[in-house]
């Protein structure tokens, strides 16, 4: 029996963390939802309104033999811009807010260990500013927001947006997909 552990990351539009994440080798599923906010079982339009505090978030399930949080993280870095507050491109809002939810005290120290570490190697000109915060609660987003991309390949927003972003990261990161 394969033992697998939960990951919870906040990137902007959950649509484009979920379509990165669904290619990463050792990842068993991907879930868009809310999390990190003040209302049970917001629902997207209350979410994208501000008014309930959550942000846009994934949860993975990952099997820590094939793949580490600490790699799950070394792509979160790469696959979104972490130093812009509450926004990613033209997505503004809290509920875009880079952010990363720990499981347990391990994940809470490798996430500031992993947070510093890239602040510190230059690889951003700002300084990142993603929160890290215990986790609490996840809200499964509506069934149309999940495997949007997948879903949804031709949309505007897919093809401008998560499609680039896709292709940049699977240049990058070609030994870590699962096709």
């Amino acid at each position: 029996m394969t033992q697998t552990e939960i990951a919870t990351l906040g990137g902007g539009c959950f649509w484009c963390v979920e379509a990165i994440y669904q290619q990463v080798k050792g990842v068993k599923s991907v879930v868009s939802g809310y999390a990190g906010g003040r209302v049970r079982n917001p629902a997207y339009r209350e979410v994208c309104a501000g008014t309930t505090g959550h942000a846009e978030v994934i949860q993975i399930v990952f099997d820590p033999s094939e793949i580490s949080f600490e790699d799950i993280l070394y792509i979160f870095w790469r696959t979104h811009d972490p130093t812009t507050l509450n926004r990613q491109g033209a997505d503004i809002g809290t509920q875009y807010r880079s952010t990363i939810l720990y499981h347990d005290p391990q994940q809470k120290q490798i996430a500031e260990r992993s947070k510093k570490e890239t602040d510190a190697s230059g690889l951003w000109p700002d300084r990142i500013v993603t929160e890290i915060g215990p986790f609490d609660a996840f809200y499964p987003a509506e069934d149309y927001h999940q495997n949007y991309y997948r879903n949804n390949p031709r949309q505007p927003y897919c093809v401008m947006v998560i499609d680039p972003k896709v292709q940049k990261f699977k240049k990058a990161f070609a030994q870590k997909l699962t096709t």
